[in-house]
């Protein structure tokens, strides 16, 4: 266990994390409505707004309601997982901490790293999106001019201070969410008949293949793009480290973000199955580069309003920022996690008298840069390969999560805890996540299944190399320090916001 760890303070509402030296320490700025809004907007982007048309032409509309409510019932298990342990530990550098502590260093090591890069590469793939999305715009411009120009915005937000941070993440994700409901209420409108037209009842629910086309297969597929899409929901349990009294932010986070991102893919993914056939060429060209056939531009545009391409171009301009802002936070916060446990350079485990990372967050924006970089040299092959790799870790990361809350809770009771001390408890323990366990072990084995290996389908199988690093990682650290399997008595529970030191009910 750490020697620089002591009782917390015996208030939840402290301005530093957990005994950071004053030069490492974060400070708690983000407010609840902060911490809900950088979930949801982690959730909400470019895979609902775009993407999502493929997705009903790949699996139909049932095939891709189903598949998304698969995928939503595992992510449930996940945030339950992840709010148990935030909400008791506030960390930062959240669930590579919580692995560190109750599976072992070496582990907690590479999930670290595997989300660092994660979302240090992601951050490349957003600022190159939104050039792109400029050229709608003003298409003489080079979109590298623009690419550069939000890379700089972005690191601006973030420089300023947490509560900046927090602030912008709350407005970008305010927008995607309202653009949501509005998609909602409308689509209902139409599929009613009261705008656009006659009713269109279940007719495309019924026609050819639908509701579920491709079978089993078709259905698997759109999963693997359903776990990707709900990506960025743990981003709560990273933000946990600098929110004001966690105890009682973090679990009204985590049970508001689950289910309004459920109903809003549900919803969305079944409104665009009622108004456009599956069958509908323009759902094979979701692209960024075409946002006039994004099926929200489709269904605004039935309903009447005017311009809803160039509507439907700023929101997406605003879901791409959103994540590029969330990822240089991400990013730096795990990298400055990992230098004051002494798993990066202790150069970068320090902070600003604002309270950011500063040396961390230079370094995260650096690393955009050359992968952005290395998108307009040659054919982009390196930098599509790096993209590959990126979205797969996040299927790692998910399944660190639910096998650390198994290992945290029988931890917590090996040392003779009750579960009333717990500010927040998971519901359907250990059935939770062991199943978010399985599920995510299956995807990540599977999830080229079918793809026949050559050497002209090698770039379908990069993916895998991020999970070749992430054991090298983890056994490689392993070896080296000699370390095992942290005993569930030795487990560090030192900085918990214990029950008795608030007098708040467990929920």
């Amino acid at each position: 266990m750490s020697e620089s760890r002591s009782e917390a303070p015996e208030s939840a509402n402290t301005n530093a994390t957990t005994q950071a030296p004053e030069s490492q320490a974060l400070q708690r700025k983000l407010k609840s409505r902060h911490l809900t809004m950088i979930a949801m907007g982690g959730a909400i982007g470019t895979g609902l707004f775009v993407a999502s048309g493929e997705v009903v032409s790949t699996a139909g509309p049932g095939g891709a309601v189903l598949a998304y409510a698969i995928i939503g019932a595992m992510v449930y298990f996940l945030m339950q997982s992840l709010g148990e342990m935030a909400a008791l530990i506030p960390e930062n550098g959240s669930f590579a901490e919580y692995a560190r502590r109750f599976i072992s260093p070496s582990f907690g090591f590479a999930m670290g790293w595997n989300y660092w890069f994660n979302w240090a590469v992601t951050v490349a793939t957003e600022i190159v999106a939104a050039g792109i999305i400029m050229k709608f715009w003003l298409p003489d411009v080079p979109s590298w001019i623009w690419s550069a120009i939000f890379l700089v915005l972005l690191f601006t937000l973030n420089a300023l201070s947490v509560r900046f941070y927090g602030e912008s993440e709350f407005w970008f994700a305010s927008i995607k969410v309202v653009t949501v409901i509005v998609f909602i209420v409308l689509g209902v409108l139409v599929i009613l008949g009261i705008f656009g037209g006659e009713s269109v009842g279940f007719q495309n629910w019924t026609e050819g293949e639908a509701p579920f086309v491709g079978g089993f297969m078709g259905i698997f597929a759109v999963i693997l793009v359903a776990g990707f899409s709900f990506q960025g929901t743990e981003m709560l349990g990273i933000a946990a480290g600098e929110t004001e009294n966690p105890t009682k932010a973090i679990p009204k986070a985590t049970r508001q973000v689950f289910w309004r991102i459920l109903l809003f893919y549900v919803l969305a993914i079944a409104i665009i199955g009622f108004l456009i056939p599956y069958t509908d060429p323009n759902l094979l060209r979701s692209d960024v580069s075409d946002i006039a056939v994004s099926p929200f531009t489709l269904v605004f545009e039935k309903v009447g309003i005017a311009a809803a391409a160039s509507v439907m171009n700023a929101v997406i301009l605003t879901a791409i920022l959103s994540a590029g802002n969330s990822g240089l936070y991400v990013s730096s916060r795990v990298f400055h996690a990992l230098a004051t446990q002494g798993q990066a350079p202790k150069a970068i485990a320090v902070t600003n008298k604002r309270g950011v990372p500063m040396r961390a967050l230079i370094v995260a924006t650096a690393v955009a840069s050359i992968c952005f970089i290395s998108s307009l040299i040659g054919d982009g092959d390196a930098y599509i390969m790096l993209v590959n790799i990126s979205g797969f870790t996040g299927f790692i990361c998910w399944l660190g999560i639910a096998w650390t809350h198994w290992r945290f809770r029988r931890a917590f009771l090996a040392q003779g805890h009750s579960l009333d001390e717990l500010p927040y408890r998971a519901k359907f323990f250990p059935a939770g996540p062991i199943i978010a366990m399985v599920m995510c072990a299956i995807v990540i084995v599977f999830q080229n299944m079918g793809v026949e290996l050559s050497l002209e389908n090698w770039m379908s199988f990069t993916p895998y190399l991020g999970l070749l690093v992430f054991v090298a990682l983890w056994v490689g650290y392993r070896l080296a320090r000699r370390e095992k399997m942290v005993p569930l008595e030795d487990a560090d529970f030192s900085d918990a916001r214990f029950m008795s030191r608030h007098c708040e009910p467990a929920v």
